[in-house]
Parts: structure tokens; sequence; C-alpha cells
């Protein structure tokens, strides 16, 4: 096992992953920006070390700082967390160079998985279905032809390096096609630094399901069951569930094993997530692979009762998986909201600030992880996020119910929060019943 682990990430999922090393006995590292320099994580671990000023590309996003911090303080294994360079095949790379663990899988996993276009012409060559789609294309002209001869519209136009719903865009029409194409371009080289884009058939109404995997280094693979994460702004996940209420089982089944196909046919060695489209008739298409961890894996959590953060971190260490697929049950129903610092009722505008007052709800089948606290500041500089909050019943309307419970017993003052738009969702009879899509935001909440 590790000798210490430095976490190269910030806010709760730092939090998280520092409480799964401490059950293990591991000391951990934090690193922190200057803006984060009073944040839980950096209070949490046993060392921390500032790696820049408050822009992440002079702190999260700095690979030098972060190397030099893991020399530093002796630590033989980064947690990348989510986001900043936890795909990040170059940081990988030089993890390696260093002798130091990427808790996470081989760079070669990232490559194939991280470039979306790729991914897709993986799955095409191990059978698990896409919809008609594209590989990179360069130009709008390029794009019409494609999409006449062989898609059809809608489409939506998706950056190949792409995530949080950046570089993505649908188009209707030919017109619609030119004024996207190049604003989603435009939007993934500025998120991305790549401005590749691919199109496939876009999907009217559809369910976003997501089967979580762990493979080892041995060469075993296995899934979790899967999470429905329909409830999306703008691509933005909001609220996720598991297990799927609408899915039925042998669809879950065929969807867990192509997804154990394709992880297994390139090898994958860590905890990753397979996202699908799923269409009214339950055909399920493969959209995109995220080779981390995932801001919901915490309902898969709960209805597993495994600890998915750290069997990754014993699976980098190279123990062999000590679960088989014939022992994965799933038990209950589990929801999480996201709560943020924005103002739902003025577009869901960044609600920076100081929080004056923090209460957060407990009792049997709630967990919040959050990296917040009472005087804490949230900082303008990265996402708004203060917390996730879970909770997890006998079913899903006992699941419903202890979430409304718990949203209400929130307390958060000095900062707007989208804890009242949380609970106007799961009002709505829709909702209640299942009966949801990628749209349902959209459709029911036409001033979101």
């Amino acid at each position: 096992m590790f000798k210490k682990i430095l976490i190269a990430n910030r806010g709760e999922i730092a939090v998280r992953i520092i409480r799964a090393a401490r059950e293990l006995d591991i000391p951990t590292v934090a690193v922190y920006s200057e803006a984060d320099k009073n944040s839980l994580h950096v209070k949490l671990a046993d060392e921390s070390v500032c790696i820049g000023s408050v822009s992440s590309a002079e702190s999260y996003l700095k690979i030098p700082n972060i190397i030099a911090a893991a020399e530093i303080t002796g630590a033989d294994a980064i947690h990348p967390g989510y986001g900043f360079l936890s795909e990040n095949t170059k940081f990988s790379e030089i993890c390696g160079m260093y002798n130091i663990t990427f808790i996470g899988p081989r760079a070669e996993c990232i490559t194939k998985m991280g470039d979306k276009a790729t991914a897709r012409a993986t799955a095409i060559a191990n059978g698990v279905p896409v919809t008609n789609g594209t590989g990179i294309v360069s130009s709008v002209a390029v794009a019409k032809k494609l999409i006449k001869d062989k898609i059809g519209y809608p489409v939506m136009i998706k950056a190949t390096a792409g995530g949080g719903g950046k570089g993505m865009r649908i188009a209707n029409t030919e017109k619609e096609l030119e004024e996207n194409m190049v604003a989603a371009q435009n939007e993934a080289e500025s998120a991305f630094g790549n401005p590749d884009v691919y199109i496939e058939k876009y999907l009217k109404n559809p369910r976003h399901i997501e089967i979580q995997i762990l493979g080892d280094k041995h060469g075993n693979v296995i899934y979790l069951g899967e999470r429905d994460c329909s409830i999306q702004r703008r691509h933005q996940k909001l609220i996720e569930e598991a297990p799927s209420f609408s899915l039925p089982i042998d669809i879950r089944n065929k969807m867990g094993i192509a997804a154990v196909t394709l992880a297994s046919a390139i090898k994958y060695d860590s905890a990753g997530t397979l996202e699908f489209l799923v269409d009214g008739n339950n055909d399920f298409y493969f959209m995109e692979m995220n080779t981390r961890v995932q801001v919901e894996h915490t309902v898969t959590e709960m209805i597993t009762g495994l600890d998915i953060i750290k069997l990754q971190i014993q699976i980098a260490a190279g123990a062999k998986l000590n679960i088989k697929q014939n022992d994965i049950v799933l038990t209950g129903h589990a929801i999480e909201c996201r709560i943020n610092a924005e103002d739902p009722r003025n577009d869901f505008l960044p609600s920076p600030g100081i929080i004056e007052k923090f209460i957060v709800p407990g009792g049997n089948g709630v967990r919040v992880d959050t990296h917040s606290y009472q005087g804490y500041e949230i900082s303008p500089y990265y996402d708004s996020m203060i917390g996730k909050l879970i909770t997890f019943g006998i079913d899903r309307n006992e699941a419903i119910a202890k979430m409304k419970r718990a949203l209400r017993e929130f307390i958060i003052e000095g900062i707007d929060t989208t804890i009242p738009f949380h609970l106007e969702v799961l009002d709505n009879k829709l909702y209640k019943d299942g009966k949801i899509s990628t749209n349902f935001i959209a459709e029911n909440f036409s001033n979101k």
C-alpha cells in the first residue's frame, strides 16, 4: 500500500478522498491555491502545500507545482479526483516518470477513451451500440455532406475533448449547423485547448444512463449497476439516482455486459463510468467513457454498500478485486442533489460569498459530502458546488421523501443556493412518476 497520497484537487472530492485514505490508514497531502487556504480539505489533510495563485491554470492545473509538492512531502501516489488533471494523459505519464503512482487508469486507457471520437470507434469495434455519427469533422461543408448522406437532422455537435456540457450544440437545420458548429468549436478551444468536434444523431427525449465499472490490473472487470442522470440543465447534471427507476432489469444487465466488454477490451484498471443514451424503446447507445471517479459515485455506493474510492486506491496499489459480479447486489434506492451556490430565480447566476449560517441535515439514510462550513467563502474562481446531499430509502418513494425532508433541514445563509429548485423538481408529478428525460428541465421549467 502507498506511504502517502497527495490529492491533486479541491472541494468536496478532496475531502472525500482524504476520508477514504484515512480509513485505509494512509497519510494525505492537500494542495491548495491561495484562494483555498481555508478550505476544509486543507484542514483535514495530514500535510498541505500551496501550489499557486487563485487561477486554476497557475495552481490545480500546474503539473510542475503538483509534482514538486509530491516530491517535497514524500508522496508516492497522487489521486486526481475529477475535473482538472483527472483525465490528462500527460499528467499520468509524468507521474510515472517520477515514480509516483497515478490513482487512475493507465495513460493508454485515458488516451483511448478521453478522446470521444476515438472512444466511439473503440465501441463500434467491440460491438457496443452507438448512434449514427462521425469521426472528427474539420469544416461545416464536410459536416453538411456527412449529415445529408449518413445521419439526418437533428444532430448533436460535440467536442471530442469535452466534458461538463461544454462544446455541445444541437442543430436541427443546416442554418443551425453553420452557427452552432463554429460556436461549439470556439467553446471547445477555450475550455479544453482543442477545437475538434464530431457529430452524432440527436435523440429526442432520451434518458442519460451510466454504468459504474471497476477494473483491476489482473484482468478483472465488474459493473456496479446503473445511475440515472437525466435531470440536467444545459447538459449539466443536477440530480442523479440509482438504480434507474424506469430501466428494466434485462436492459440493465445488457448495458452492464456492454460496459464490461468495452472496459475489458482496453484492459481498464481503475474506477470508471460508461455513459449511454436510452430511447423510448429501451434501446441504448454508448455516448462516452469517463476514466475517473464521477461526482455521482455516491448513489452507487449507497445501493451497493461499496466504497468506490477505497477500491480505486487499492486497485492502483496492485490489489486484485476481491468481489465478483455475482457478489454485487443492489439494495434500495439513492438520490443525490448537487447543492450549488447559484440563484435559480436568476438563470442560475453564481452566488459566491461567505456562508453566514450552515446547518447540514442528518438522520437515517442521509449523507452530506461537502467542503463547506459556517464562515467559509465560496470562491468566484472555481465551480459553485457547496456540496452533495444524498438520501437512501427502501424504495424510490422513500428516497424522495427523505430528500425533501433533508433539503428543508439544510440551512445555508449568506448566499443563494439551488435548494429551492431541487424541492420544486421533487414535487413535480412527472418526476415523481419517473417520466423523465434529458429535456425534463427545459420542458417543465421554462424559466430555467
